[in-house]
């Protein structure tokens, strides 16, 4: 069941990742995309303020990035829209804790976990990551945080 996750939104429930860290997005997409591998899921992440918006090169066949232009929209809309014209509604579900994100989902019979719950999810899946003796939190290198912005600042480019 794929899902569609309210970002920033789901970044301010995260203990590990604050709202003030300018690589807040990067980090989330790389902990989405851990998520993704380990759970054979797909994810639709969607964040405000993206310039000039749209698909990020971020993203992976199962973690997919959007940004809502600044002029255009934000990510409350977006959501709203992406499940509008949903066709099986019931196949996904959505990421919030905006209370009108998630009333409206559930007047719209798409299933709804909070942040702080997809939160806990993470958490829990790292917990289990560190008992198996796997890496939880790889270290991202300058270089691979430059490689991300070089995409990030190619999309709002028009590359």
């Amino acid at each position: 069941m794929p899902h569609l996750i309210d970002g920033h939104n789901l970044i301010a429930s995260l203990p590990d990742i604050g709202m003030d860290d300018p690589h807040k997005e990067a980090k989330l997409v790389n902990k989405l995309k851990s998520w993704a591998a380990a759970t054979r899921k797909r994810c639709t992440i969607i964040f405000d303020r993206g310039l000039p918006g749209g698909a990020s090169k971020m993203g992976t066949s199962a973690v997919a990035v959007r940004f809502a232009a600044d002029q255009q929209s934000d990510a409350d809309t977006l959501i709203k829209r992406r499940i509008s014209r949903a066709r099986d509604r019931r196949a996904f579900t959505v990421v919030s804790s905006d209370s009108d994100i998630r009333a409206f989902a559930q007047r719209h019979g798409v299933k709804v976990i909070t942040s702080a719950a997809f939160s806990g999810e993470l958490q829990r899946r790292t917990r289990s990551q560190a008992a198996r003796g796997e890496e939880i939190n790889p270290v991202v290198s300058e270089s691979e945080i430059d490689e991300l912005l070089d995409m990030f600042r190619a999309d709002s480019n028009g590359s």
